[in-house]
Formats: structure tokens, sequence, C-alpha cells
């Protein structure tokens, strides 16, 4: 294994000195930050379009129930005819016209009243508008049963339940699945890494064969080590740039917070913290508080011990599928081969995102969950969802998490050495296309 090191070192920095990896590095996050702003700004310019809506109201259930808002405006038509209302509507290029007929009572005039536009209307101007009729519909009905708005209001008000941990801290509704979500982008950002950086050892691998160097190579060097020094070589590689992604991505983030005067203390205050943990018992109405709480929670992730164990789970994850997509790069002549051998690779990654979604915010341990993140080949995806609600009392058993490690490690030494198998005779092997059946006699040389 003396050689390994060497073999390492030449994947490395062939990686890292190429002139794709390195731009890609630097301009990635500078990518991501502007396509988020991008968004953002599209998102708010799209949601500032005002719509002009005309109304032409006949009967006498409806005052002033049409008002003005940011997005929309009403115009209130008097004493024309419909015909007239549609035509002053489509010259001066209004979004749309409400008709409200003229009936003798407001159930029927409900049902004959119309939105007339020129295309389909927008969805939420339609569910605006019907919340308009449906409004005062509730308040004719509840004059009709003699119970006054107010009454109504105090009976139909919303209520949540306080909820709490037995040691007396808050709880929030939804907050599992919130961490889900976080953990959840840790892990598909694994499942990219493993997908670009598989591919980049398979068609290195690709490319040596079909040159005919792998020849001279193995000629000094054991089929085992040159794998894996490759594996390790472009893993190192890929730790590298995502390092300087979290470094860039940082600093980017204090810019964008300094540009635009956001204060983290902002997010948290001193008073959310006061309350059912000293024998209080708040109840939490204002919309800023719950939003500060779940800011206080989010802030409270482990996110130290979240990152060290995406890395541990980024390589384990890679080490395992790249000993795969180096074996498939060996057991090939060409790139379009390879086909037939990527989609059982990537099956159990994709279905690790979505089984580990629906089960890790349903339950995150319950059986479905605790397997996958267990099972090697998911455990990098599902595991890492699981990890932001803590590990020991609450979130993650330990016994679990070190399985998980050990597992992966066996998972990875028996796959790898599965994996020299196919290499070992599939490196010098040429001018024939292998099947599944053909993989399984390598096994056995």
């Amino acid at each position: 294994m003396s050689k390994l090191p060497l073999i390492i070192k030449r994947e490395y920095l062939a990686k890292v000195r190429n002139k794709s990896f390195v731009i890609m590095t630097f301009l990635s996050p500078i990518l991501m930050v502007g396509m988020i702003v991008l968004i953002a700004y599209l998102t708010e310019l799209n949601d500032n379009e005002k719509r002009i809506i005309a109304v032409l109201n006949e009967s006498d259930y409806f005052s002033n129930e049409f008002l003005t808002s940011e997005t929309t405006s009403f115009v209130k038509y008097k004493d024309i005819s419909l015909e007239e209302a549609k035509d002053s509507t489509m010259n001066m290029g209004y979004y749309g016209l409400v008709y409200i007929p003229n009936e003798d009572n407001l159930q029927k005039v409900a049902q004959r009243s119309f939105f007339y536009s020129k295309e389909s209307p927008s969805t939420t101007v339609l569910e605006k508008l019907e919340r308009i009729f449906k409004e005062r519909l509730r308040q004719e009905r509840l004059r009709e049963f003699g119970i006054s708005a107010r009454d109504y209001a105090e009976m139909d008000s919303k209520y949540e339940l306080n909820i709490s941990t037995f040691d007396g801290e808050h709880n929030l509704k939804g907050l599992n699945e919130i961490k889900a979500i976080i953990g959840g982008g840790f892990g598909y950002l694994i499942m990219m890494f493993i997908i670009i950086y598989g591919g980049f050892v398979m068609r290195s691998v690709i490319e040596e064969k079909t040159s005919r160097i792998i020849e001279v190579i193995i000629s000094s060097v054991k089929p085992f080590q040159l794998m894996l020094g490759k594996i390790i070589g472009t893993s190192l590689a890929g730790i590298t740039q995502f390092a300087i992604w979290i470094v860039s991505g940082g600093i980017l983030l204090f810019v964008a917070m300094a540009i635009f005067d956001i204060e983290p203390s902002t997010l948290t205050d001193s008073s959310v913290s006061a309350g059912i943990g000293n024998g209080a018992n708040p109840i939490l109405s204002s919309a800023d508080t719950t939003m500060q709480l779940y800011a206080q929670e989010i802030f409270d992730i482990p996110w130290a011990m979240l990152l060290f164990f995406f890395m541990v789970y980024f390589v384990l994850g890679y080490l395992i599928y790249s000993s795969i997509y180096a074996a498939i790069g060996a057991a090939v002549d060409n790139e379009t081969d390879t086909q037939q051998f990527i989609f059982p690779i990537i099956l159990p990654l994709m279905l690790a995102i979505y089984v580990g979604f629906f089960s890790v915010f349903s339950n995150p341990h319950g059986p479905i969950a605790v397997g996958f993140s267990l099972f090697p080949l998911t455990s990098p995806i599902v595991m890492l969802m699981r990890l932001p609600g803590g590990i020991g009392e609450g979130g993650v058993p330990i016994w679990q998490l070190v399985s998980s490690i050990l597992i992966l490690i066996a998972t990875f030494i028996g796959i790898v050495w599965l994996a020299a198998k196919i290499y070992r005779v599939g490196i010098l092997m040429y001018g024939k296309k292998p099947s599944y059946k053909e993989l399984l006699k390598w096994l056995k040389y």
C-alpha cells in the first residue's frame, strides 16, 4: 500500500487543478445566492402587480365589501347596463368585471353573480372575490338565525392547544417537519455529491481504460490500490470544494446581513424563554412571538454536530457509492454502456429522499424512519433528516447513530472488496458489453 498515497495525491491534484473545478468552486456560491435573490425579487415584483377590477352592483346587499388593497383596486360602476360595463372594462384595460344582479334575496344574487375577464382569471383573485360573497352570505344567515356577528366570531375563534415537553419547555407545532426539512437539505446535498463525484470517478476510470493508459499504470500498481486511490482522492477534492462553499457562503451571508441591516438578535427575544419553564402559563397569541419561538428553535439546532455528522455520512456514503461507480467504469468501454447500471445505484438515494421525508415528517422515531436510517444505502440521507432533533433523550438514540456508522463502515469494506473483484477483471477487458450475469461471474474469480 506504499503507492496508495501517491495515487491519492495524483487524483486529488488532478481534480483541484482542473479549471472547471476551480471556477465552479468559487462561482457556485455566488450563483446560488444570486439565484435566491433573483427569485425573491421576481416574486416580489410579480406580487406587487396591482389589478383593477370593475364592480357593477345592481343589488341592495353589497355596499362596502369591495375594499381596495395593496394588490387589488375596485372601480364601481353605477346606472349603466351590463354591456356598457363590459365595454368600459375592456376599453380601460381593467383586469375584470364583477356583475351583481338585482334579485329578491341574497342567495339568488350570489348564484347569479358573474366575474367577466378577458382570459382565465387568477386563482388568488377568484378566492378573494369568493370570500367576499361567502362572508356576506354568512352575515345574512346569522341575521336570519338571530345571531350577531360578534357572537359568531367568538364561537368561530381559532383554538390551538398549548403544547409543552414534560420538562416544562416550549413545544411548537410543525417543529419536527421544519427540522426534517433542514436535515433533508443536508441529505439532498449528499445525494448530489455522490452522483456528481461518483460520476467523476467512473468517467476517470473509463477515460484511462479507453486510452490504454491503464495498462501502463497497473504494471506497477495493483488494481485495488488504483481504485481506492481514485475514490479517496476524489473524495478529498469534494470535501475541499464543500469546505470552500461553507466559508464563502458564510461570508456572503454576513455581507447580505450587513447590507440589509439584519441583526441576528432581532430574531430571538429573551421574553420567549420565559413562560412554562418558570411556572407561568403563557398564551402565545402574537404571531411575532410565535415566529420568534420558531427562530429560537432553529438557532438551537446543534449545527456544529449536524455539520460534523454531515461530513461523516458524506464521506462514508460517498466511499460506498463511488466504489460501485469505479467498478462500473472498469466494466464498460464507454459512458453510454453505463446507463443500464446507473439507475439501480441512484434508486436507493431517491428512495431515501422520498421515504425519508414521508416517514421522518410524521414520526422521526417510527420503525420506517429508524429502519431506513440504519440501512447503509439510505442511512446517509435519512439519518441526517433525524439528527436536527438532537442526539440522546428526545432525539436520535446514541445506539442507533453508532450502529448506523458501524454498518456503513462494514458495508464500505464489503463493497470495496466486491468492487475490486470487478475492477480487477474489467479494467483490462475491451470490446465486450457486460451484463449483470457477467458481473456476477467476475465476482467469483
